[in-house]
């Protein structure tokens, strides 16, 4: 009997190693709060700056306020990723930088770079009414094609952010509902599920 525990200790044991050198489990759900929180309050600037301008013409020309509220978004969110998973990874022995992590980061950057691009077409041909759906849809495409590299649950909150995306391309009056849904609360409900199951 001691022999079948021992075995199944070790092929345990294996497994974790595995999966520690093939899967990036740095990433905290701490982020994920962070991000959606801080993804809600560039959501909100947003909102009530376009009550503010209540005519066509004015908010045509919040363009402007809109990138830069949309950088300052993804600026805050990324720092806070990349402190909250530093800091798990140093309090779980990990590291920070390997080749899964590289692996991740290509995975991630590909689509997302891509989607950037397209967005940028976007803009230059005058549909800025398609910018926030298409970076729901591409962010879900980034977030799927690199779930191999990451925790598995990580694949329904990139299904979502795409079906979000999907929905308000159909939706475009309510783009911004659907953009503070996707990058602010799947954020924050996907970094406390990913808090309870594996930090706490």
């Amino acid at each position: 009997m001691n022999t079948i525990d021992e075995s199944l200790k070790d092929l345990t044991e294996i497994r974790s190693m595995m999966e520690r050198s093939s899967k990036f489990l740095s990433l905290s759900g701490l982020a994920g709060v962070s991000a959606g929180v801080v993804a809600l309050t560039g959501a909100g600037a947003a909102y009530f700056t376009l009550n503010r301008n209540e005519t066509l013409e004015q908010q045509r020309n919040l363009l402007g306020f809109f990138i830069y509220d949309a950088i300052a978004v993804l600026t805050f969110a990324l720092g806070l990723a990349i402190f909250f998973s530093v800091r798990m990874a140093k309090k779980k022995n990990l590291p920070v930088w390997n080749h899964t992590a590289k692996y991740l980061l290509y995975s991630l950057l590909v689509p997302l770079a891509s989607g950037g691009l397209f967005c940028l077409i976007l803009w230059y041909h005058g549909l800025v009414i398609l910018i926030a759906p298409s970076t729901l849809v591409f962010y879900g495409l980034a977030l799927l094609n690199s779930s191999k590299f990451t925790v598995t649950e990580i694949r329904y909150l990139a299904l979502a952010e795409i079906v979000l995306g999907l929905l308000a391309t159909l939706l475009l009056d309510y783009w911004l509902a659907f953009w503070a849904i996707g990058f602010g609360l799947l954020h924050i409900a996907y970094g406390i599920l990913i808090y309870v199951k594996y930090e706490k």
